[in-house]
């Protein structure tokens, strides 16, 4: 790099530069050559704080994944800045980017929080032991400096999850209660001599029965998980996996419950009306293909979220093994 042959007042004036704005942007990339090449700027500081926690701050999680590739990477968290905060204190505030960047709806303060919380567990994790006890200026320790700032948030959050596990409850009881009563009123009645079903023999009558079955068994289950929601303690950590599982769980369990009531439904309607014409089928399961597809539109792209927070890689996403320092 063409940059090194000049001398040492303009490299340091040039990398510190451009190495503090590809974090403020979060190109890992650039920050990543820039430490292959001159390895000195890892000791360089912006107001106080080392390049990683400058990462931590604005949250780009792709530059904080460089510390993977240190062998010493506790020494850039632990250090402290001006107000007594390491990176700790750093990764626990709740800064004005991070406010901006909520999503306008009260669902993205769910994700919000448990981001919050992911980036506090990693950070925890390469500081040194005496860190989550160090306080700072104002006497706080980044555990009482998280409870402070995320206030707000919380309550947020746990005011939509209240909110939709009463609006998923009620639905999922209704479905159960429906599914129930078509299960013990069979369809076409019961043969008078040996009180079987009519339409026992018919295929349309198993699928009706598996169906109605599984729709019972999934809305009893969303009832359940969305219960568990409504009685939950709502403790910051709740936030990083329970209530996320079990918003995730009900809300499968609930499209699970919708989709057997349709095809229930559809062939109920089979065997009372089609008199084996399976034209009738088309619009009936057009007709009840427009709920499922309402739900999936509403809630699939938050499910997706979720689970991917959950059960993926997190936002950190995959460290490398290149060994930077």
């Amino acid at each position: 790099m063409e940059v090194t042959k000049l001398n040492l007042l303009d490299v340091e004036r040039i990398f510190q530069l451009a190495l503090h704005k590809a974090t403020y942007v979060g190109i890992p990339e650039i920050v990543e050559e820039i430490i292959v090449s001159y390895p000195s700027v890892l000791s360089f500081q912006h107001n106080d704080i080392s390049i990683f926690q400058y990462a931590i701050v604005w949250r780009r999680e792709h530059v904080f994944n460089l510390m993977y590739q240190l062998e010493a990477g506790s020494k850039f968290i632990s250090r402290r800045d001006h107000s007594g905060n390491n990176g700790l204190h750093l990764a626990a505030h709740l800064g004005h980017e991070q406010k901006i960047s909520l999503r306008a709806s009260a669902a993205g303060a769910i994700l919000q929080v448990q981001r919050e919380l992911q980036w506090f567990k990693v950070v925890e994790n390469f500081s040194s032991p005496g860190d989550k006890e160090k306080r700072n200026n104002d006497g706080l320790t980044p555990a009482e400096v998280f409870t402070e700032t995320h206030q707000e948030l919380v309550k947020e959050g746990k005011r939509w999850m209240q909110q939709t596990a009463t609006s998923c409850t009620i639905v999922a009881a209704l479905i159960a209660a429906m599914v129930f009563a078509a299960a013990i009123t069979v369809p076409g009645g019961n043969d008078n001599k040996n009180g079987r079903p009519i339409f026992l023999k018919q295929k349309a009558f198993l699928i009706f029965s598996i169906s109605d079955a599984l729709a019972l068994f999934s809305s009893m289950t969303s009832v359940l998980m969305f219960l568990l929601i409504s009685t939950s303690r709502y403790g910051e950590e709740d936030f990083l996996y329970t209530l996320p599982k079990r918003l995730v769980i009900g809300l499968i369990t609930l499209f699970v419950s919708i989709l057997s009531s349709m095809v229930a439904f559809g062939a109920i309607l089979y065997l009372v009306f089609g008199d084996n014409k399976a034209w009738i089928l088309i619009p009936v399961f057009t007709l009840a293909s427009i709920p499922i597809a309402l739900f999936e539109a509403l809630q699939f792209p938050l499910l997706v979220e979720m689970i991917q927070s959950i059960y993926g890689r997190g936002i950190f996403g995959k460290q490398s093994d290149r060994m930077l320092h």
